[in-house]
């Protein structure tokens, strides 16, 4: 690769990485992440040889490609490329990411420009589940520029609208993998979920913190930590995920009531990390544990009433609000979400050698 590989760097949400064509990257998976870890530097806590920003949040690629399937734009995949260990995973999605995708697409001539806004219908290519992105494309081209506000990104930025289609199960078969709404896993009552990114939601209170502790706090905690995995490796099979031992899922979400207007207040391990704020599809997922009958979220949620629901979901730098729409029965039957992206970066990366 001493010739290096086209690529955009992008903040996606409150991630940021590289997208890239999957025809610029090499077909076989192993030299491919052998290629990705040498350009985001890992492993190695600071990333200090590579594009990494020493975080998981900031390790992320995007490899996308023309959909040759029926009313599908592009086709993605995410591949997150551990920080520390040389480690290139696809066993989740990551909404964040997905906010740069039809931009990107659109930039790249993957998506034909229809207006000032640009509906790109996306492919996941890690869960199987289809998304709609809504580019602005004012003057036929892609705009950055715009008044939309999300927690975790200074500025405003271009609104990019995604609506999410059949998340439940994406990864674990089934909304509720277990067939229950809660479990006990450790002494601890969880629910095990599914609505886009598997999750294990459980009270801050039976972990024995406040809630809204800094994430930087919760990670000195190694007695917090050791328990947390402790669980995680305990549902990972009960959520048909097998040995998780080395996966970035389930993320472990501590739940507890909200405190600035929100539904829930949450903090979250991805998995060893606490996170900032929260996953796009995590906040999807954790919202859908609100709307159970029962269970750790349910109990301490604010959700309202009617068949549409604006659910802010509180995190360390401030909420996420998720929209679910509900059926007749009252399950989650579709979510969308307000995302913003930003180009960084267009050129070529190198890897060594």
């Amino acid at each position: 690769m001493a010739e290096g590989i086209r690529c955009m760097w992008m903040r996606g949400g409150t991630s940021k990485g590289g997208y890239f064509l999957a025809g610029d990257l090499p077909a076989d998976p192993a030299t491919r992440d052998v290629a990705l870890l040498s350009i985001m530097g890992s492993p190695d806590p600071r990333q200090i040889d590579g594009m990494g920003g020493a975080d998981p949040l900031t390790s992320k690629v995007a490899v996308v490609r023309k959909s040759a399937r029926d009313g599908v734009d592009v086709d993605y995949l995410f591949l997150q490329v551990f920080v520390d260990r040389p480690i290139v995973t696809d066993a989740q999605n990551c909404g964040n990411i997905l906010a740069g995708v039809g931009p990107f697409a659109l930039e790249r001539g993957l998506v034909a420009v229809a207006g000032d806004e640009t509906p790109v219908t996306i492919y996941m290519e890690n869960t199987g589940q289809v998304a709609v992105a809504r580019v602005a494309t004012p003057g036929g081209a892609v705009s950055y520029a715009g008044a939309a506000r999300i927690d975790g990104v200074p500025g405003g930025a271009a609104a990019v609208p995604i609506q999410f289609k059949d998340t439940a199960g994406s990864s674990c078969g089934a909304l509720l993998p277990t067939g229950n709404a809660v479990d006990m896993v450790d002494g601890v009552e969880v629910t095990m979920i599914d609505n886009g990114m598997p999750c294990v939601v459980m009270r801050a209170s039976d972990m024995g913190i406040a809630g809204n502790e800094p994430p930087e706090e919760l990670e000195a905690n190694a007695g917090l930590r050791g328990r947390l995995e402790a669980i995680r490796l305990a549902c990972g099979p009960r959520m048909n995920l097998g040995d998780v031992a080395e996966k970035s899922v389930p993320k472990m979400t501590m739940v507890s009531a909200p405190e600035a207007g929100g539904a829930i207040s949450t903090r979250t391990f991805i998995p060893h990390r606490c996170h900032k704020t929260i996953g796009v599809l995590g906040a999807v997922s954790v919202a859908t544990a609100c709307l159970l009958p029962e269970g750790p979220a349910q109990a301490l949620a604010r959700t309202g009433a009617g068949r549409e629901r604006r659910l802010g979901i509180e995190h360390p730098t401030g909420e996420m609000t998720v929209v679910a729409r509900l059926d007749d029965d009252g399950a989650v039957q579709s979510a969308a979400i307000l995302r913003t992206a930003r180009k960084l970066m267009d050129g070529t990366v190198f890897t060594k050698g």
